[in-house]
């Protein structure tokens, strides 16, 4: 006990010594703190974390996006706007996510001379490792001394709920370092034999960057003087990032000794070790009244300013450093594929990083870059271009007014009047809710080119739909590819993409392997609700559209084939088909009037697209009295909306919130009772 309260003043003294060090990094923190500035961190910093904050889904992608979109920002800005939404609001789920992240925090106590002493608190970081401090547990001996008990705490009726005791093993497992005050240790198997994470759950430790930032709170849950288990949270914050170490104010005690330092979304930063003690200019530690602290005086009399964390990934490096059996790297490997300690690949799921009580699975399953599913090779002979759109009755509407729908991509083999029927039972679900009469699929124009769109794109450019390559859909043809690239860099540049050095990894021996393509796509996909494959299908077709006239031409010659060439026309597009209907407005003959226009899903406002359009450019054709255009802010291909900044007098922009699994759904776009009362208004007028 004397030996552990030794190194306990030594931590605290050298806490005070990189305390004092950084007194003027700190200083500045405080002035811009004083200043406004939320997150005095480097604009690098704010761009992982809120890239983090958003792979995670820590913050809802529709509240992003009406953060950052309300007005014109600079990518610094929009970042400090994504981490005020994560700070100010916290979803039901923090709380309860915090109760589970609490259950594999665990006292320690030592047995000494027939007592049993609480020397700190422990949390699990796989079915069996425990992390605690290494001036809690110096060595294997000191943990055969030892136990800890699991469940100490008080339940919801506030009476004391009855601990689960287990034994240490460190013959099966114990490494630990002094000047990172770490020790990491087995646990041994509780009734039944089954491992402790397999009740209590463990935390899933990420070299990876971007888990906090200075200026936001951090949380900390331990057992402060042996008493049964507390938390702070939340009131706090952190101060100071150095190579090894983060210091934060937080209000802990001693017996906080090992506890895990989180983010709000409950993911472990650090391994608390040390209050930091205010001390003279002979480095001597301080009380509160100024005088000089006697280790007789009792640490509660200590004059603390401050609070030093262990940086997990430090603790994880050197681990990986470590000379190492082939059993015990086994065991390491079930800390999980962020450890950087050889887990298996796993899904990253939402924010939070507790996983358990069950274990988890250790089946490969791909990231947010990956394809959601197999998709067949696009060809001449697997598509033959059959269908043919269809035309109205011509009584539809009292024969002068027609209503068409222009569809986008992956239309190819389908019937279009299933297609139709579809877009009328969305639009008739919104038109039913808003009280305004309903359309039937016979009175509506449906101009069908997917077949040919397919067929062209085959005899002009040799697709590659290889699944397992980074550059799958990407187009062979060099002028298509350079577009398509132009359109993705775009796209995710909108979304505030970070450099690529910005995204960087802790990890040892990290090997990136995805192409820079690739990565803006994931980048699209861990923003949206659509995954890496559509994104990039979508974004392909649009550019084989806009690059090679002869596909243009020949989507756009099928299209005229069923459109009216007289009367007023209320035009309703989606996705490509916004694309596609953009340059169908100067191709129209000149006794049509389009009274409305509706695009949904547009990718209409991104440079790279509306420049290369037959109108050239963002210019509202003339031929158009009323525009709508909808939008879902988790929609990656409507990632260029609102589109009223870039059109000149455009159209009427609207947020719509749409299906979490179906951001990009014609049907989900048309339900909605403004869409539907745009539509049907102008068809009853």
């Amino acid at each position: 006990m004397n030996r552990s309260r030794d190194e306990r003043e030594h931590q605290a003294a050298a806490a005070a010594a990189r305390y004092d060090e950084t007194s003027e990094q700190r200083q500045e923190v405080e002035r811009q703190q004083e200043a406004g500035v939320s997150f005095p961190d480097s604009p690098e910093a704010l761009a992982v974390r809120a890239a983090r904050l958003l792979d995670r889904q820590a913050v809802p992608a529709a509240m992003v996006m009406e953060a950052v979109r309300a007005e014109p920002l600079a990518p610094s800005a929009a970042f400090e706007r994504i981490l005020g939404v994560s700070k100010e609001l916290q979803a039901w789920s923090f709380l309860p996510r915090g109760a589970r992240a609490a259950r594999s925090i665990a006292r320690i106590s030592a047995r000494e001379n027939g007592r049993e002493l609480p020397i700190g608190t422990g949390f699990l970081v796989s079915p069996v490792l425990l992390m605690t401090n290494h001036h809690v547990l110096p060595d294997a001996d000191a943990a055969r001394h030892c136990f800890v008990e699991f469940d100490a705490q008080v339940t919801v009726d506030n009476t004391p709920q009855p601990p689960t005791r287990l034994e240490f093993d460190p013959d099966g497992f114990f490494t630990a370092d002094k000047r990172l005050d770490f020790a990491l240790v087995a646990v041994a198997p509780g009734p039944g034999e089954k491992p402790p994470g397999e009740a209590f759950g463990w935390h899933r430790l990420s070299t990876q960057m971007g888990k906090l930032v200075i200026g936001e709170p951090v949380n900390i849950i331990g057992h402060p003087m042996g008493r049964l288990k507390e938390i702070a949270v939340r009131d706090n914050a952190l101060q100071v990032r150095l190579d090894d170490f983060i210091h934060y104010r937080t209000d802990t005690e001693p017996g906080n000794s090992g506890s895990p330092v989180f983010n709000d979304q409950w993911e472990v930063i650090a391994l608390h070790h040390s209050g930091v003690p205010r001390t003279d200019e002979q480095g001597r530690t301080l009380r509160p009244d100024g005088r000089v602290w006697q280790p007789g005086d009792g640490d509660d009399t200590i004059d603390w300013v401050s609070n030093e964390g262990v940086r997990i990934s430090s603790v994880l490096k050197h681990v990986a450093s470590l000379p190492l059996t082939p059993g015990q790297r086994e065991l390491l490997a079930g800390m999980g594929p962020e450890s950087g300690l050889g887990g298996p690949l796993a899904a990253v799921g939402a924010a939070g990083a507790v996983a358990g009580p069950v274990p988890a699975t250790t089946d490969a399953v791909a990231g947010p870059t990956a394809l959601s599913a197999p998709v067949g090779r696009s060809s001449v002979e697997a598509v033959a271009p059959r269908a043919t759109g269809l035309r109205a009755r011509d009584s539809a509407f009292g024969g002068r007014r027609h209503l068409v729908f222009l569809h986008g991509r992956a239309q190819q083999g389908k019937d279009p009047n299933a297609l139709r029927r579809q877009w009328a039972a969305g639009l008739n679900q919104g038109l039913v809710r808003d009280g305004l009469p309903t359309v039937d699929p016979a009175d509506i124009w449906f101009p069908f080119y997917g077949d040919r769109l397919v067929q062209a794109i085959g005899m002009h450019e040799s697709v590659a739909l290889d699944t397992e390559a980074p550059t799958a859909g990407t187009p062979e043809s060099p002028t298509t590819r350079t577009v398509y690239e132009e359109i993705i860099g775009e796209a995710s540049a909108k979304w505030y993409i970070p450099p690529e050095t910005q995204q960087a990894d802790e990890r040892l021996n990290m090997d990136p392997t995805v192409g820079a393509v690739w990565r803006r796509l994931g980048w699209l996909a861990a923003r949206s609700e659509l995954d890496a494959w559509t994104i990039s299908l979508v974004f392909r077709d649009v550019a084989a559209y806009l690059d090679d006239q002869r596909i243009r031409e020949e989507v756009l010659g099928c299209v005229l084939e069923t459109v009216p060439d007289e009367g007023e026309m209320v035009l309703v597009s989606h996705s490509l088909g916004t694309v596609v209907g953009m340059d169908l407005l100067t191709r129209l003959s000149p006794g049509v009037e389009v009274v409305h226009l509706t695009t949904v899903g547009s990718p209409l406002g991104m440079n790279s697209v509306y420049r290369r359009l037959l109108s050239g450019g963002p210019k509202t054709p003339e031929r158009v009295a009323d525009w709508l255009n909808a939008w879902c802010p988790t929609d990656a291909v409507a990632i260029g909306c609102p589109l009223a900044d870039d059109w000149a007098d455009g159209p009427t922009d609207l947020a719509v919130v749409n299906a979490r699994d179906r951001a990009h759904s014609i049907t989900e776009y048309l339900a909605h009772d403004e869409v539907a009362r745009s539509i049907g208004s102008h068809l009853v007028g």
